[in-house]
């Protein structure tokens, strides 16, 4: 179903001259193609692989196992996107979790968190009374501060602590002690799902379904969407305006207006002839912060993990199956220390895991009785300096080390995998075009937040080049699956299109 309606030939594209092209069909790229096609433009989208979605896609890798393959929750997409492109009649179905969160421990307790108010005072509790009682504090604070000098402030259960501080260094090389970590906490907690805040749900079908949803949308409006058509090259004027795109297959397609929905680097490094954009320009791209410590692995099981402090043993789902499940952070020291050996060059010896099993929900994922489930993974260096991820025997001893630890929590995981999928930084930079493995197309520090993003002076979505737009995750309001920045382009290319005619 994933590749349905969509054309891999680039004949067509050839034959006229566009009003608009596209370069990539992640939900961000898509999200602009439709907007502007609703506009009455005509816009082509090119996607390098034979897959729509960039990093919100599904893909069938073990015969019955749907992966969510690199993102893998949704809560960010804007609601008055979900409302404009009704992405609901366009097959979008959100799955809410609640609770929303387990974090088990090794000395046989638990903490799970969730909507109900409740049930988190109830389970912190367990912790700490006046933890449960600070739990309803504003998240303010977090803007500046390092994660770890908020939450200690805050509260004095580490579990709850570390539990929190795992959305504050989520896709990102930094430490709960790093000065605006918090932002990305904040980052993580201001989405919602069907009106209800800070709520994050599965989709029916997988992360695919979103990109599926906004392209049958961008369809309908009459975008027309390529896949297999590798962009090499912008193509520029003589006036140094765009002219279009050359493909790898040497194609060339024609437009005055080019978005791209690539990471900056990708864009004005690879794909912007040299000796066009400003020297200074260039120097603040080339070196922005683009480093991650994520793998993803996504994994087919034939039995749930029994968790030994759930005192439980039945097959079937449980509330701590349902949300996030976080394995192998119970302090935040143990966070830090393990972003400490990556930044030294090794793997966490003991890897941060967020664990998810979407599968519980959304039965349209797996075969009757088995289940998929999705590791993100901290933290992974780039280039371990013990070993290469190019070498399978590597790879496997890393994947085994997050495996083993789960086994510590759920006793027998690790012989309940039928197979799995495992993507490294250098494999999200090459399958899914994410310079250096960054999730978020470029890091979210303090320094490439909102005017600073992607780079000081270039926030609007426009760039040097004229004609040439940018329209993901690495602009304003930055990473996450959440449409903004695609949404935002295209009606700034709306704007300046206005300007030009009167």
């Amino acid at each position: 179903m994933w590749r349905r309606s969509f054309t891999s030939t680039t004949s067509a594209l050839k034959e006229k001259k566009w009003d608009a092209l596209v370069i990539g069909g992640g939900h961000n790229g898509l999200t602009a193609a439709a907007y502007l096609a609703r506009a009455g433009l005509s816009v082509a989208v090119l996607e390098r692989r034979h897959v729509i979605g960039g990093a919100a896609v599904t893909e069938e890798l073990i015969p019955g196992f749907k992966f969510s393959r690199c993102s893998y929750l949704q809560s960010l997409l804007r609601p008055s996107l979900i409302k404009e492109l009704e992405l609901a009649r366009h097959g979008l179905k959100l799955l809410k979790r609640n609770p929303s969160s387990f974090t088990p421990c090794l000395d046989g307790r638990y903490l799970l968190l969730g909507p109900d108010k409740q049930l988190n005072h109830s389970e912190i509790s367990k912790f700490s009374e006046r933890d449960a009682d600070a739990f309803v504090r504003e998240f303010v604070d977090l803007l500046l501060s390092p994660a770890s000098k908020v939450l200690n402030k805050w509260f004095e259960t580490d579990v709850l602590k570390a539990t929190l501080a795992t959305d504050a260094v989520i896709g990102t090389m930094s430490s709960v002690h790093t000065p605006g970590s918090g932002y990305v906490l904040l980052h993580h907690v201001m989405g919602e799902t069907d009106g209800n805040p800070g709520i994050w749900s599965y989709v029916e079908g997988g992360m695919g379904s979103v990109s599926m949803a906004i392209s049958s949308a961008a369809r309908e409006a009459g975008a027309h969407i390529v896949t297999r058509a590798e962009v090499s090259q912008l193509m520029i004027n003589d006036s140094g305006r765009v002219n279009g795109v050359q493909l790898a297959d040497g194609a060339q397609v024609h437009s005055s207006i080019v978005l791209s929905n690539a990471t900056p680097y990708k864009t004005f490094m690879d794909l912007v002839p040299g000796n066009i954009l400003p020297d200074d320009f260039i120097l603040s791209i080339k070196h922005s912060d683009y480093s991650s410590g994520t793998t993803k692995i996504n994994l087919a099981v034939d039995k749930l993990p029994q968790f030994q402090c759930c005192k439980l043993s039945h097959p079937d789902p449980g509330p701590q199956h349902v949300g996030t499940i976080h394995i192998g952070s119970e302090s935040m020291e143990e966070i830090h220390s393990a972003c400490q050996e990556a930044v030294n060059g090794l793997p966490s010896r003991r890897p941060i895991i967020e664990m998810t099993i979407p599968s519980v929900l959304d039965k349209t994922i797996s075969p009757p009785g088995n289940h998929v489930i999705n590791l993100f993974i901290q933290y992974t260096p780039y280039k371990p300096s013990d070993g290469s991820w190019m070498d399978p025997a590597y790879r496997d001893s890393f994947a085994n080390r997050c495996f083993s630890l789960i086994d510590e929590y759920a006793p027998g995981f690790s012989s309940s995998i039928i197979g799995y999928d495992m993507l490294t930084p250098p494999d999200l930079e090459r399958e899914i075009g994410l310079t250096g493995g960054n999730i978020f197309h470029g890091a979210m520090g303090l320094d490439s937040l909102f005017l600073m993003r992607p780079v000081k002076g270039w926030s609007n979505y426009r760039t040097p080049l004229q004609g040439l737009y940018m329209c993901g995750s690495g602009t304003h309001p930055g990473g996450g699956v959440m449409g903004a920045p695609g949404r935002n382009a295209a009606g700034i290319v709306l704007q300046d299109l206005k300007k030009s005619l009167n």
